[in-house]
Parts: structure tokens; C-alpha cells; sequence
């Protein structure tokens, strides 16, 4: 599985950007898919997640700013980052897991400046 990040920038505090992760197969393959983010000197965290039920899970810091929506015709999760605030400044990764497996996107830098 290949999975493509793209979007990534530099944006001012209270821009938006639209991260977008394209998956090499049906995204319906996966239990799972979405994003990560890891700050500098900080843990990799959960930002968002699309579940193959259908249910979303939000990280509390990003919960009414950041939509995560998938379009399964074009095998693609997209990230909407509104508000975006200082902290959100990372590396973004897409992940999409199957059942024995997780595959991770190479990554998307995302730089929010004051």
C-alpha cells in the first residue's frame, strides 16, 4: 500500500490549509485511515481518523477546526485545518491500517507562523 500526503505549507495563524492523502488501492480495504502529527521533540499524536463504519475521532485540541472526510471514488482522505493556531505546527502522516497492518504516507510539513 502506497499512501501519497500532499498539502502541507506555510500558513499564518488563523489560515486554513487541506491536507490530502491518496491510497495506491479502494480505501475500503481499511479498518481505518486519517491522520497523525508529530511536533518537534514531541510523541507522534492522533488528529484525526475515519473508521470503515463511517465514525469520526477528532483529537480535543483540533475537534471544531479540522474535518477529515474521504471520498472513496477517489481512494483519498482530506484533512480541512481552519483556524489553525501555532501548535498545530508539525509533520502531518497519513495512515490507513488493515487488519494485520499499518501503512504510514511519507509525511507533510505544515508550518503555522504568527
Amino acid at each position: 500500500v502506497q499512501l501519497q500526503a500532499s498539502g502541507g505549507g506555510l500558513v499564518q495563524a488563523g489560515g486554513c490549509l487541506r491536507l490530502s492523502c491518496a491510497a495506491s488501492q479502494t480505501i475500503l480495504n481499511f479498518i481505518s485511515m486519517g491522520w497523525y502529527r508529530q511536533a518537534p521533540g514531541k510523541q507522534r499524536e492522533l488528529v484525526a481518523t475515519f473508521s470503515s463504519g463511517g465514525s469520526t475521532n477528532y483529537a480535543d485540541s483540533v475537534k471544531g477546526r479540522f474535518t477529515i472526510a474521504r471520498d472513496n471514488a477517489k481512494n483519498t482522505v482530506d484533512l480541512q485545518m481552519n483556524s489553525l493556531e501555532l501548535e498545530d505546527t508539525a509533520v502531518y502522516y497519513c495512515y490507513a491500517r488493515k487488519v494485520v497492518s499499518v501503512n504510514w504516507g511519507q509525511g507533510t510539513l505544515v508550518t503555522v507562523s504568527s
